[in-house]
């Protein structure tokens, strides 16, 4: 293989200016290991083309000098060329029909493809990920959206002041906005508490957490949710959280639950998270989930239930008609929420005071470009100079690279890994 990394410029939306490699990182690279980097040119990055041309790389359209090829977002597939190596997010793990054809193309043009999402240890603990960033600005977003349902709804509230993520300049700016909101509830009280569930607890929902800390609030257990309605509403100087573990969210048809039984037969558990759902004001949703796992919230207890107490969901995972059946798009900043009607059983975009508002923003660490790009790229810096030494030729039991890269090599020169085979139902699938 030759030693240049090409950059792709991300073009799959305008608010996609995060990068997968910063400059400073890229200028290690260049000095430290020989390693030539090009870069497309974008109006749009986060960070500019004189930022990579200072830091040694070279700035031009055709990148397909490079054999291998990064980016952070899927590459469409007329722009795929025959034997390269690309890196970025596939999003085809899970048989996404709307990537299968993509997969087919890299196929054909004996392509390999490393998917970020699937670089992992020996833990199956992923070692790079923007989803810490997907959870602060999932959690900002999500309080803007509570503040303006509220106002809808005539209650003034603090969350009213709350941004978007993308309007605050920093993390920390954010934060430091946040102490303050929580400072006034702290001296003035809310006129409306409310109950903050948060489904999952990885690095997204630490992360949201971690912003939604920053305000007064008691910690309270899913078993302590149902004596909660009464003392919520009498103590308004604090809200609650409940953070709820796949134990709370799911039970097993027969027996007990064993974790472990569960990742490896879901078949054999039912949901019981609606027990929760009559006393959660806001449900933040982080968990990871498949069509072979039970949902969390569906259509038909919406149906049944249209007077729910829950206000906003914020969807910061955003599987389309997955663990919460009412989350039929994905969306963007600019129009970051729509709201269902559970007696109409309509959806309408934006906020509205009744109905069931859902913040679904797809590609949430965008709204902090250069802070989740900066993380991301310390990360992938150390990963690429082992890519670019690895001979694809060989065959893959004899390809050199590190524990955690092969295990993120679903294609080697076009065929499927053996970690990928179950993949194979999905093509099938798609091409008829």
């Amino acid at each position: 293989m030759n030693n240049i990394i090409g950059i792709r410029r991300e073009d799959k939306n305008i608010w996609e200016r995060r990068v997968p490699l910063i400059p400073g990182d890229a200028k290690e690279l260049i000095g430290r290991y020989g390693i030539r980097v090009v870069v497309q040119p974008s109006d749009n990055r986060a960070f500019s083309d004189d930022l990579y041309q200072n830091a040694g790389c070279d700035i031009r359209e055709d990148i397909n000098t490079a054999n291998l090829i990064i980016a952070v977002k899927e590459i469409p597939e007329t722009l795929l060329r025959a034997g390269k190596t690309y890196v970025y997010f596939s999003h085809t793990i899970k048989g996404q029909p709307y990537n299968m054809s993509m997969l087919r193309r890299l196929m054909d043009l004996k392509c390999n493809l490393i998917d970020y999402e699937r670089i992992v240890d020996e833990n199956n603990r992923r070692l790079i990920f923007f989803g810490r960033y997907a959870g602060y600005a999932g959690m900002l977003e999500t309080l803007h959206a509570f503040g303006r349902k509220l106002k809808l709804q005539g209650i003034s509230n603090p969350f009213e002041a709350v941004k978007q993520a993308y309007e605050y300049s920093s993390v920390e700016a954010a934060k430091e906005h946040i102490r303050e909101i929580g400072r006034s509830i702290t001296g003035r009280g809310l006129a409306s508490p409310g109950v903050f569930g948060f489904a999952g607890y990885g690095n997204v929902s630490l992360a949201a957490q971690e912003i939604f800390d920053l305000l007064p609030h008691k910690v309270i257990s899913p078993a302590e949710l149902k004596n909660i309605d009464a003392q919520a509403s009498a103590d308004n100087f604090f809200l609650y959280k409940v953070v709820f573990k796949e134990a709370d969210m799911v039970k097993p048809i027969e027996g007990e639950f064993f974790l472990q039984d569960y990742y490896d037969h879901p078949e054999k558990y039912v949901s019981k998270f609606e027990e929760y759902l009559p006393h959660l004001t806001v449900l933040i949703n982080c968990i990871y989930w498949t069509e072979a796992y039970p949902r969390l919230l569906t259509l038909e207890y919406l149906r049944k239930n249209p007077g729910l107490a829950l206000a906003v969901i914020g969807d910061i995972s955003v599987d389309i008609d997955g663990s919460i059946e009412a989350t039929y798009k994905a969306t963007y900043p600019d129009k970051a929420c729509y709201t269902f009607d559970p007696n109409l059983l309509e959806y309408s975009d934006g906020i509205t005071a009744k109905g069931l508002t859902i913040m679904a923003i797809d590609n949430l660490p965008c709204e902090f470009p250069k802070e989740s790009s900066a993380a991301f790229s310390h990360v992938l810096k150390d990963l690429l100079p082992e890519i670019l030494k690895a001979d694809f030729q060989l065959p893959t039991e004899d390809l050199k690279l590190p524990f955690a890269i092969k295990k993120a090599l679903i294609l080697h020169r076009g065929e499927l890994t053996d970690d990928y085979h179950y993949m194979k139902q999905y093509l099938i699938t798609e091409k008829k």
